[in-house]
């Protein structure tokens, strides 16, 4: 019991300091500042869009890696969780190797569309989805595995075609599965830091989202420091509260 408390201490004591430093009066005002609105506002947009894509692309990759016989599955799923347990940093240089003005891919976006991701909006939504699919790919992995396959063959065999035995069938299987990914991956984008700060930069306005302007505010500004912060403490506890009991059951 004595040393569950103290890995409960360890957890629980920064988060109080947090709440006990917090400028609560002023709260309202140190939200409603500029660069407050600003992060926040593209927070918002870029976690959204790449949620959105994540869904896009990642439903399809999650459906292949439960359903498709593909060799080197297990590399193949090893890559795509592979950012969960990257360290961020890298994940940005690595995204810089490949996307930048003169990586691997970036340069001939560069030179045939005049696309050029870092230090954009569009680069951290690349950033944020980077980091944050794998998070969808696998709760809708574990989705398609346990749907019954039976009901689909059924829905297939009575003349329904591909489009419609997935639409009606597979995809209320995978409903709530696809909803806990999908929050799981919008709550990681909104806190992405390290691959967007390496790849998009810290531009205010532009790329400075909230974990960023955190940062950015710690060193000149702690009220509104804290002011961010409890905004994303917020959300991380209500996503946590919200997937609580499919995570845990009823052990809840």
């Amino acid at each position: 019991m004595a040393v569950a408390l103290v890995a409960l201490a360890l957890v629980a004591l920064p988060l109080v300091g947090l709440l006990q430093r917090a400028p609560w009066t002023a709260l309202p005002g140190l939200l409603g500042r500029p660069v407050v609105v600003d992060a926040l506002r593209l927070s918002l947009g870029t976690s959204l869009a790449a949620t959105g894509l994540s869904v896009v692309l990642g439903v399809p990759l999650a459906w292949v890696l439960a359903r498709a016989e593909l060799p080197g599955r297990r590399l193949v799923r090893a890559v795509v969780v592979l950012p969960m347990v990257l360290p961020p940093v890298v994940g940005g240089a690595a995204l810089l190797f490949a996307l930048g003005r003169r990586g691997l891919v970036g340069q001939w976006l560069d030179q045939h569309f005049g696309i050029l991701l870092p230090f954009s909006p569009a680069g951290v939504v690349v950033a944020q989805t980077f980091v944050a699919m794998p998070f969808l790919v696998v709760s809708v992995e574990a989705g398609f595995r346990a749907v019954d396959a039976r009901f689909e063959h059924a829905a297939a065999t009575l003349g329904a075609s591909p489009w419609t035995v997935f639409r009606r069938v597979t995809l209320p299987g995978i409903a709530p599965s696809l909803a806990a990914g999908a929050v799981l991956c919008w709550a990681r984008a909104l806190g992405e830091f390290g691959a967007t700060i390496t790849f998009a930069g810290n531009l205010g306005g532009r790329t400075r989202t909230l974990p960023l302007a955190t940062y950015q505010a710690l060193q000149s500004d702690r009220g509104a420091a804290l002011a961010l912060s409890l905004v994303l403490v917020g959300v991380s506890l209500a996503v946590l509260l919200a997937l609580r009991d499919r995570w845990f059951g009823a052990a809840g």
